[in-house]
């Protein structure tokens, strides 16, 4: 074990739980109508108690497990099985290795939340987020990060090069939000703006600083790697803020706050398979191409495809994470085969997995509210509660 390295994925891990509590959670809930808003609340919060259950009891092992298999780790680490406080991962203990994976399960299915907020069924986010983290997310990781079969030579001569999720978080939540959002179809009223620009911006902060730990943390040391994915990851984050804002003036003549910030997570999203391998200037690059082709992404889904994507997760996520990884090939660091390969194959398997998980989710409770409850909004009429005195 070295103690730098532990101190640091200690840290790391508390930066990735961040992200969704409280930062994606306000980032989520600010975008919402004010009658809304707890239950975006209620899903982030719920969707992390879940997840980190189950990814103790199963997806662990299904991702991470001894098992010889390129497809999935097998269950042999089921419950943690055979790990204690001196069992090592590399220069970690597994534990702390498992605890740190543990954030990711969070937040991937989380980051889905945004396509349906306003209209869905609570129970169908719990039984869908936690069948899709087991069958869908866990065993994608095993192919990239677990040693199956995208980076042992299985399928493709060269490993796939994820450093920090584009493929295994990014492409896989933005697929399933953007298939969700087909199935659910349309708000009845999808016309009213955020209700709470502040709180998006509060949110956005927070998931910028979280993800120093989403990125920096996966080169699981104490070390100039870390130091280079965090630096990266921060330029991309800043110049993808700042082409939004400039290409909104540009078509809209009003550089926006909503606008600012979301072009933050979109290269945030777009550095995050990369900021491995890339230096400050590629950074620089993909950041602010990506502060435009994400902004361009929104209008074609939102606009000209008629999507109720409510939040844009697949515009900027989804989109981001191929973008990035692609951009690792265009760079030369990595093959073109195996980027590209990997990008269908994963997409492929996460658009079979979702929709067959829609179909088995919808038949045992519904999908969305009636009509009536989506009028008056998920607050009250599924929680029992409300944000504000006056709903908005």
């Amino acid at each position: 074990m070295n103690g730098a390295d532990t101190a640091w994925i200690i840290v790391a891990t508390a930066l990735v739980l961040f992200m969704t509590l409280p930062g994606l959670a306000l980032f989520y809930g600010g975008l919402v109508r004010g009658r809304n808003v707890l239950s975006v609340f209620m899903h982030c919060y719920a969707i992390a108690c879940l997840m980190s259950v189950l990814w103790f009891a199963l997806g662990y092992s299904i991702a991470f497990g001894g098992g010889t298999s390129g497809y999935w780790g097998g269950l042999d680490k089921m419950f943690l099985s055979g790990i204690d406080a001196t069992t090592l991962a590399g220069t970690l203990p597994e534990v702390l290795f498992f605890a740190f994976q543990m954030t990711f399960a969070i937040i991937t299915p989380a980051l889905i939340v945004g396509a349906y907020v306003e209209r869905i069924g609570f129970g169908f986010v719990l039984l869908f987020s936690s069948l899709w983290m087991l069958l869908c997310y866990a065993p994608v990781v095993h192919w990239v990060w677990g040693g199956g079969m995208l980076a042992n030579g299985m399928i493709f001569e060269e490993a796939v090069m994820d450093f920090a999720g584009g493929i295994v978080v990014h492409e896989t939540a933005g697929l399933a939000a953007l298939i969700l959002a087909i199935f659910l179809g349309s708000r009845k009223d999808a016309t009213k703006p955020p209700h709470n620009p502040g709180m998006v911006m509060i949110g956005a902060a927070m998931l910028w600083v979280g993800w120093f730990g989403f990125n920096g943390g996966s080169q699981l040391a104490a070390d100039g790697g870390a130091a280079m994915a965090l630096t990266v990851t921060h330029l991309s984050a800043a110049a993808a803020s700042l082409t939004w804002a400039l290409w909104e003036k540009i078509k809209f003549g009003k550089a926006s706050l909503v606008g600012l910030v979301t072009g933050t997570i979109a290269g945030l999203a777009s550095i995050t398979p990369a900021s491995g391998f890339v230096g400050p200037v590629q950074a620089l690059i993909i950041g602010g191409v990506a502060g435009i082709l994400c902004q361009e992404a929104v209008n074609l889904i939102r606009n000209k495809l008629s999507i109720d994507d409510t939040l844009d997760v697949f515009a900027v996520h989804g989109v981001g994470g191929i973008f990035g990884t692609i951009m690792i090939a265009v760079f030369g660091l990595g093959s073109w085969a195996s980027q590209l390969g990997s990008l269908v194959i994963v997409g492929v398997f996460t658009t079979v997995v979702t929709v067959a998980l829609i179909f088995v989710c919808r038949a045992i409770t519904p999908l969305r509210v009636d009509a009536e409850t989506e009028s008056l909004g998920l607050d009250l009429t599924v929680h029992g509660e409300r944000a504000y005195e006056l709903n908005s």
